[in-house]
């Protein structure tokens, strides 16, 4: 699965998005709803059903002056809005705070304007992995089941990558999350992969290294592609955004095309492995 993250966030993603997806090179990706440039990603979701679109839930807001509230108007009391009305910018101020019905409720609105949209929302994951806080993460799979719409787990907390939000995540709660999806059927990767924002400009990403080495079943690639440019992600992320462009200018290049076909992978969709799962058992 070669995921794109973020859509929705800035035109650059949407554009990023779009484009990868028509060239084959993302195979899905998810919509922060809360975010500014929402509506221009699902207007062309709405109009192109071979675009493969998720809901990101989102209950952080992470840039510096870039900021976007949670779309359910919360009272200061329901824990999810900082002192300026915004999403709090980091996943542990959400853990603390957040209570889970205003958490679950924010999703619930999330779902549902983006299906309102016209977008077939093929699966639910975690910006910055916050519905994974063993605060909620039982609400996050149930509300998934509820939906008939798979949600992105490990079977091994360790083997999500972007779990460096979520101290103390890997016990009981998220274990027994997990027990559920299984137990309904639903799908669950065996690994998530990041991007490493980690990478300063001087020093090129090595992808092919990262997934020419995997060696396990069903992986799921958790990249953020952005043109650039598009509603300024230069200034919106001043120290990260090359990581964002370079993903988006090596994804669209022919020789990662035809390396990518080439690889010993089957490429997947999310709308693949949710219909497979709503499909009816042998024993209905």
């Amino acid at each position: 699965m070669i995921h794109a993250d973020d859509v929705g966030m800035n035109h650059g993603a949407n554009r990023a998005f779009v484009e990868l997806s028509h060239l084959g090179t993302i195979t899905a990706g998810s919509v922060m709803v809360p975010c500014p440039w929402f509506s221009e990603i699902a207007e062309a979701a709405a109009a192109d059903s071979s675009l493969d679109c998720g809901v990101h839930l989102t209950l952080t807001s992470e840039m510096t002056h870039y900021r976007w509230a949670p779309i359910t108007r919360p009272e200061p009391s329901s824990g999810l809005v900082d002192d300026h009305g915004y999403l709090w910018p980091d996943v542990a101020s959400v853990r603390r705070r957040a209570h889970p019905d205003a958490v679950e409720a924010e999703w619930r609105a999330q779902v549902e304007r983006a299906r309102a949209a016209g977008i077939d929302v093929t699966h639910l994951d975690a910006h910055m992995g916050s519905a994974l806080a063993p605060e909620w993460c039982d609400r996050y799979v149930s509300l998934g089941i509820e939906l008939d719409i798979p949600v992105l787990l490990t079977a091994d907390f360790a083997d999500y990558g972007p779990g460096d939000h979520l101290q103390g995540a890997d016990h009981g709660p998220y274990r027994e999350a997990v027990a559920e999806a299984l137990a309904a059927g639903m799908p669950v990767f065996d690994e998530v992969l990041e991007t490493d924002f980690s990478r300063p400009r001087q020093r090129s990403a090595d992808y092919r290294a990262m997934l020419g080495s995997l060696d396990k079943g069903l992986v799921y690639c958790a990249f953020h592609p952005n043109a650039p440019g598009g509603a300024e992600i230069e200034a919106i992320e001043p120290d990260q955004f090359h990581v964002r462009t370079d993903e988006y200018r090596l994804f669209g290049t022919p020789d990662w095309k035809q390396w990518l076909e080439a690889c010993p992978y089957t490429l997947t969709t999310m709308r693949q492995l949710r219909d497979g799962w709503r499909a009816p058992r042998p024993s209905e």
